[in-house]
């Protein structure tokens, strides 16, 4: 049986798709590097930022072990990072809904508002290209990017 990942690596369809994820991949280094001067954090902090909005949009809660180990910094780094994202108004720490020694992290509107007003404008423009595809196609793309992301979130 012939490795999969040799016989995909000489389709020139494969080539494109991951020339194109890539591509898409800095694109996004770029607006996030924009963004970061614009909020006045680091790369941590806006990292931070994002992955609890996915959370908080996918209705998870972040746990600051949960910051640590997506970042994979310590747990010293990381309570640094809460810290100042707490003192600059963009998180806070609250209790654990069913786990009263616990903490959680949440995104306040403040963190909410400046995301969207740096990010509003690019999400709109992905949204219109997002509506020249039909569901059908959508729903390939999604899958694409949903095993792709599992690839690459794998632990080894």
């Amino acid at each position: 049986m012939a490795n999969p990942v040799s016989t995909s690596a000489t389709r020139p369809s494969v080539t494109a798709s991951l020339r194109a994820v890539q591509t898409l991949s800095d694109a996004l280094d770029r607006m996030h590097s924009g963004m970061k001067g614009d909020m006045d954090m680091n790369a941590s902090d806006l990292a931070t930022l994002r992955m609890l909005t996915i959370r908080e949009h996918r209705g998870q809660i972040v746990s600051p072990h949960d910051v640590a180990t997506h970042l994979r910094i310590s747990t010293a780094s990381t309570t640094k990072l809460i810290d100042r994202l707490v003192a600059s108004g963009h998180l806070e720490r609250r209790p654990h809904p069913s786990d009263g020694r616990a903490r959680v992290v949440v995104l306040t509107d403040k963190s909410r508002r400046e995301f969207f007003q740096h990010f509003g404008v690019h999400l709109g423009a992905m949204r219109e290209i997002a509506d020249r595809f039909d569901d059908a196609e959508l729903a390939t793309v999604t899958r694409f990017m949903d095993e792709l992301t599992e690839a690459l979130t794998t632990d080894d």
